[in-house]
């Protein structure tokens, strides 16, 4: 079929009176936003856009049939964070729409930014009960940073621009776009608004100098000093700053689960993760400082455990972009509402202004000193003796195999955390995962997300046995578009997580975690034409992992683990992080 030739953009504003579809203007209008990729799956409402897609624009997308609407939110969440540019997912209404509600609440939760673009019935039939009509305004309302129902053709390019803006600026976060067919199927001219400026939406980006001033006067001041660093260190691209202030002062950094990699998990100053499953020496030190200057981080309660003991002794300086995080959870002494990158630098020049003292480091020697008789006193651990598979070796092997430069993805439980202690991230957006939301099934479309963002990077997908199976459809996907994802399963035949609290705090009933009636991994891998490998004992680990990391395209990795490991150590809830299960 011959394509019908359309105007460039170029040529439309100098003619504003050429008009063109809704469907048009949308993809122009992704084209204009830079937007290279676009995950989704098609239907009767946005049948008129695919039908542009593939007749016009069939050159500007990569466009990644997913197999499920979930996975299409959660791939284009995985470009995004590995990107750091916004993800973009386009769906049909009714289901395709409902479909899309657990990957934005995962992306709002975490501060993700991705647009979703819903197909919606005619405008002359919202309110209907229309064939495939649902309410996603009203329904992803409070998982959205925003979200808008297009009515008129003439409104499409600006909100558009608007959700882009939205989506990328201050605090990130998703927003849905809903689009009635009969937009889509009209007219208008077409101008694209980029230098667009939201009168109501100023995000404060510049932190307040006498803010910064105080701030630096405490780090000099401290004795026991501590950073702790969040997800909006990774998504201000603020690492290089964090790094360059904690080796000024000789601050100990400890990290969140969002904040991995953010600061060097090899570096001599990393504390490793804290909270609920962190490492020992950085829950000691959160709760034994004098000083905590927490950055791009909103004081979770997996990270806080029982508020009134967390970091008691200690002056609290607290910068995100986000005034709403903000004395929300912890009152904090030193408030600084603005962006991590840029408060972070006039930090690092404030204390450069007033100068390092000489005997700087030798104050804060005793509060090192005590920091390393923690790290020798409680190491991460696991018995290394038995042939029964440990999920703690299989992660470590994957890091000395991989020499820690894979793009990890995980999924929710057990796998999520052993991943987050045992493999050591030293660059941002390396490491994926939900964390707010906690979603199983996360982590394979995330990692397609991200392979398609870097086709030439090794992307490894930790999983369970439970959580990989949510959407385990999209190694359909995967074999379509020749993406080598890697996925490494450490299949339990539990529940895990939940399975760990019943042993703990429930006498061990564990009541409907057993899940050993599964699929063989390695035949629903071939049965996809991808590659399945499997391992049994300690001794075949390293061997199927060498095997699965130089096959071609998907393989999943199939490894038989300790059915009752846990994971520690481990804070009860709402216990104090400093009071933590050790084994």
């Amino acid at each position: 079929m011959t394509k019908t030739p359309i105007c460039t953009l170029s040529e439309r504003e100098l003619n504003p009176t050429v008009k063109i579809s809704g469907a048009h203007i949308l993809l122009e209008s992704l084209k204009a936003e830079g937007v290279d990729t676009i995950f989704g799956y098609p239907g009767g409402a946005v049948i008129d856009v695919f039908d542009v897609l593939a007749r016009h624009f069939s050159g500007d997308f990569r466009f990644v049939l997913v197999r499920h609407e979930q996975a299409a939110v959660h791939a284009a969440d995985g470009y995004a964070r590995a990107t750091g540019k916004p993800g973009v997912a386009l769906v049909t209404s009714g289901p395709g729409g409902t479909n899309t509600v657990t990957g934005l609440a995962t992306a709002y939760m975490d501060s993700i930014p991705v647009l979703v673009f819903t197909g919606q019935v005619p405008t002359a039939l919202i309110g209907n009960d229309a064939f495939q009509e649902a309410d996603i305004v009203g329904i992803t309302r409070p998982c959205t940073k925003h979200n808008h129902l297009v009515s008129r053709v003439e409104d499409l390019a600006r909100t558009i621009r608007e959700a882009f803006i939205v989506a990328t600026t201050g605090r990130p976060g998703p927003v849905l776009v809903d689009l009635p067919k009969d937009v889509m199927q009209a007219k208008t001219p077409f101008h694209y608004p980029l230098d667009l400026e939201l009168a109501t939406y100023k995000p404060t980006v510049k932190a307040h100098p006498p803010s910064i001033k105080r701030a630096a006067d405490l780090l000099l001041e401290a004795r026991r000093p501590v950073i702790y660093a969040g997800g909006g260190v990774i998504t201000s691209a603020a690492h290089q700053e964090l790094r360059t202030l904690a080796e000024m002062l000789f601050l100990p950094v400890t990290m969140t689960l969002m904040g991995l990699g953010c600061f060097p998990g090899t570096h001599p100053l990393s504390l490793g993760m804290l909270g609920m499953h962190g490492t020992y020496r950085a829950n000691m030190a959160v709760s034994g400082c004098d000083l905590l200057l927490a950055v791009g981080a909103r004081f979770d309660d997996r990270v806080t455990g029982k508020i009134e003991e967390f970091a008691k002794d200690a002056k609290i300086i607290h910068i995100d972009i986000d005034p709403t995080s903000i004395q929300k959870n912890i009152g904090v002494d030193v408030p600084i509402v603005a962006d991590a990158r840029d408060a972070m630098a006039q930090l690092i020049a404030a204390v450069r202004g007033q100068g390092v003292p000489p005997e700087h480091r030798e104050n804060l020697k005793d509060w090192h000193a005590q920091l390393t008789a923690w790290r020798s006193e409680q190491r991460l651990r696991f018995d290394r003796t038995t042939e029964t598979i440990k999920p703690q070796y299989v992660v470590e092997k994957l890091y000395e195999l991989t020499a820690g430069r894979a793009i990890i993805t995980t999924e929710v439980g057990q796998n999520q955390m052993w991943a987050a202690q045992y493999y050591l991230f030293d660059e941002p957006r390396t490491f994926l995962t939900s964390g707010g939301l906690g979603t199983m099934g996360y982590g394979f479309p995330a990692a397609v997300g991200a392979q398609v963002a870097f086709p030439d990077k090794l992307v490894i997908d930790i999983a369970g046995d439970g959580s990989i199976q949510m959407n385990i459809q999209e190694l359909a996907t995967v074999k379509q578009y020749k993406l080598p994802v890697k996925i490494a399963i450490l299949n339990n035949g539990f529940l895990g997580m939940v399975r760990q609290w019943q042993e703990r705090f429930y006498d061990q009933l564990y009541a409907h975690t057993d899940i050993t009636a599964a699929p063989d991994f390695v035949k629903l891998a071939e049965a996809y034409g991808a590659v399945g490998l499997r391992a049994e004992t300690t001794s075949e680990v390293e061997s199927v992992i060498k095997r699965g990391l130089e096959t071609p395209g998907p393989v999943i990795m199939d490894f038989v683990v300790e059915r009752e490991e846990g994971v520690y150590p481990m804070v009860p809830a709402g216990g104090s992080v400093k009071n933590m299960i050790l084994v």
